[in-house]
This record gives structure tokens, sequence and C-alpha cells, in this order.
């Protein structure tokens, strides 16, 4: 496509997306439910079609030279296709919050005040690699009573349109407009820049992706934008802490899965408790194929570790690296995440409960834990059905973003024929 083609065709999507839009804000609930489960179903009916297109983007991933990580983001299996399935259905599951009230209270005036939950209209999705989120995202945004505008990746694009036509002939077959999910078809990044500028017809963008993507996304963009930039995770292991809990959550936070953005990056480690849970750690990342980069105190304790540099503390590897810094206790540990951390996701390991309490309240990151790995840090997880994204702004959500995230409120008024005097 030529530029005035590339405009004209997202202008086009737009309309679309804006007209089914109000289809969507007054969907039934058990209509969009019905149509969810219509996804699942046509997910797991077309999973070898699926896995057929898949394998071309893998294969041209590979000749494109994309590492092990991103090839993990974007594999598709028969379990991960039962996971995407599984999340739609757990969406359909989930209480709808769309024209849910709240706060409804007499004002002296006599007249009744409160909100009421709506959806956002037209959510604009750029994402790279991963082909579930056109599955995840299409779900909560259809429960949300909202349309939504799908731009994948380049890398993805054979699994994103399988995927996108099992939603499209869903909606088609249940009786919502199939204009309320939309796939850009062109990997011209053209496109992008057109659909962060159409403000009258996209309500809000979110950017899932490298930091490359998020940073022109939140640069250019014409309307609000849902984002996280960096994953930079940590897990401190506290000299109160359980050994064998330690190693368990460490090991699990960096290993379940490199090319995550709620993977561990940096391991920090009490001094009191360093000697004990760091060779027995070492010995389970080294079998695993990790490696470590560490402070002084950590290579002298687990010697063929790498040296760690400042950049260290601050990279998401989305790899099997890992940085290790051996810190005096907790208000070094809390310090150390403040000046490195993305406010993503941060965890202790401690059997004290008066530090599990400061960790939470004084870390200010978008999940806190305690006890637990990282890689929790997740929509379905959280038993949000699935999520559209991690967001680590404040407003207007906060972690992973899931269909209460999606919707907005306004004020409702109620009288009987008052008037302000």
């Amino acid at each position: 496509m030529i530029m005035t083609d590339i405009q004209a065709y997202m202008q086009e999507i737009g309309r679309r997306a804006r007209a089914a839009s109000r289809e969507m804000a007054r969907a039934e609930t058990g209509l969009k439910n019905r149509a969810l489960e219509a996804m699942a179903a046509s997910l797991e009916e077309e999973a070898e079609r699926l896995l057929e297109a898949n394998a071309q983007d893998l294969e041209q991933g590979r000749r494109d030279g994309l590492n092990e990580a991103l090839l993990d983001r974007l594999a598709l299996n028969e379990a991960r296709i039962a996971a995407m399935a599984a999340g739609l259905r757990e969406i359909a599951a989930l209480p709808d919050p769309v024209g849910a009230v709240s706060e409804m209270a007499y004002r002296p005036s006599g007249i009744q005040v409160g909100r009421m939950r709506v959806p956002l209209g037209v959510v604009g999705i750029i994402y790279e690699s991963r082909p579930n989120v056109t599955a995840d995202a299409a779900g909560l945004c259809l429960k949300a009573g909202n349309a939504t505008i799908l731009r994948g990746g380049s890398e993805a694009i054979h699994s994103n349109r399988a995927i996108a036509a099992c939603v499209r002939n869903a909606l088609e077959a249940s009786g919502l407009p199939a204009d309320a999910v939309q796939m850009v078809e062109t990997t011209d990044r053209a496109a992008v820049g057109e659909l962060v500028r159409m403000k009258q017809y996209v309500d809000v963008i979110v950017p899932r992706g490298g930091q490359g993507l998020i940073e022109r996304v939140s640069r250019e963009a014409r309307m609000p934008v849902i984002k996280h930039l960096h994953g930079v995770c940590h897990v401190y292991i506290d000299d109160r802490a359980d050994l064998d809990k330690a190693v368990r959550v460490a090991y699990n936070a960096k290993t379940q899965r490199y090319g995550t953005c709620n993977t561990m990056e940096t391991l920090l480690v009490a001094a009191g408790i360093a000697r004990a849970v760091l060779p027995p750690l070492a010995a389970r990342y080294r079998e695993a194929g990790v490696e470590l980069r560490g402070c002084a105190a950590a290579r002298a304790i687990v010697p063929d570790m790498k040296e760690a540099t400042e950049e260290d503390w601050r990279t998401e590897y989305l790899a099997p690296i890992l940085a290790v810094r051996v810190v005096a206790g907790l208000d070094e540990a809390m310090e150390h995440i403040h000046r490195y951390g993305s406010a993503h996701t941060d965890a202790i390991v401690t059997e004290d409960l008066a530090r599990a309490r400061r960790f939470l309240h004084e870390v200010d990151s978008s999940s806190v834990m305690v006890n637990a790995s990282t890689r929790f840090a997740d929509g379905y997880e959280y038993g949000l059905g699935a999520e559209i994204g991690i967001s680590t702004d404040k407003f207007h959500a906060r972690g992973p973003v899931g269909l209460e995230g999606l919707t907005s409120q306004k004020f409702i008024v109620l009288g009987d024929g008052h008037i302000r005097q």
C-alpha cells in the first residue's frame, strides 16, 4: 500500500470500529458471553490450522534471526491454544462490569448521585510477537463492551490472522458485529502512525512489545496510552527467609519463562543469608543455562559469576541472564529497587511479618509480592480471565489490566423534578 491508501484503509477501520462500539456498549451480558464461548470453541476446533499458520511465522522468524526468547513468545502449541480458549471461558464467567452502579447516595438537595461503569469505546492494541494477545485482547474488550482494533507485529502475521478469523466468525455467529474486532492486515509501519493519531475514532491505545515500540506510541499518540516500558523485576531474599522457599521462588521467577515482562532480572540477597542461599541457587541456575552477573560480594561466594556492570542493574534481559547483588538488608534492597526498578513487579522472601509489611507498603510497584514468584503478575493468575497488558502508570489503570481497566465511570443523577435553588 502507498501512504494515501494506508490512510484511507485505517480511516475506514476506525469508522467501522466506532459504529461497532455503539452496538457493543448496549450488548447484553448473555450475548457477549455466548460470543466468548463460541470464540473459545472456534480456537479449539481450528487448532490444527492455527498451528500451521504459526509454523509459517516461526520458520520466517528463524530465517530473520529472532533469538530464542522472541521465538518462545511467538510460538503456539496445543497447550497455549488451550490456554487461550480457557482464558476466554474464564472471561465469560466473570461478572460484567458494564452498567454496574456504585456509591449511590442522597444529597442535601434530595437528588441521588452515584457512578455507573461504562465501556471506554474503541481500544487500539499494538503488539509484537505473542499471538495469544489477539484472543485475549478481543475477549476482554468484548466483555467490557468495547470495539477493538488489533495491529500485531509482522513476525506473527499468519498466526494473528488465523486467530482473528476464529474471533470474527464467532462474533457473526453470535449476532454481534464482526467489526467489533478488526485486525490491521498490512504490516506497513505507517499503519501504526495512522492508528495512534485517529483520536476521532480511537479512545485509548495499548502498546505491548519492546521499548522502542512503546516509546514511539507514547510519543506519537493523540489519545491516552495504557503501558509499561520495562519489566526490571526483583526478588529480595531477606536474612529471615526460609531457605527452601527462597530457592524455589527465586529459581522459578527467573527460569519459568525467560521472555516475559514479569520474569525476575535482578536477585537481591541479604548478606546474612547469602552464603547459605547463593551456592545452591547458583548450581540450579547453572544447570538451567542461566548466566549470572554479580557484585563483588556475590562473586566472592560464587566465583564463576561474571562481574556485573552498572548497566546490568537496569537491564531487562528477557533472556537466561541474571544480575545478582548482595545487600546489607531490607532498606538497601528497597533503595536498589527504587533506583533501578521499573515499577512492574517486585517480591520479598521472608518469614518476618513486619518486614513483609514494610516491603508491601514502601515498594511502589504495580505488583508487590511476599513469598511468591514474580511470574504470578499476570491477569489470568490474578483472576482477571486474561489481561490487555500491564500498566505501570498510576492513571487510569495499574498492574494487569482486565475488564475493569477497560471501562470508565460516569456520574449518574436521579431526581424527581428537582431544581437547583
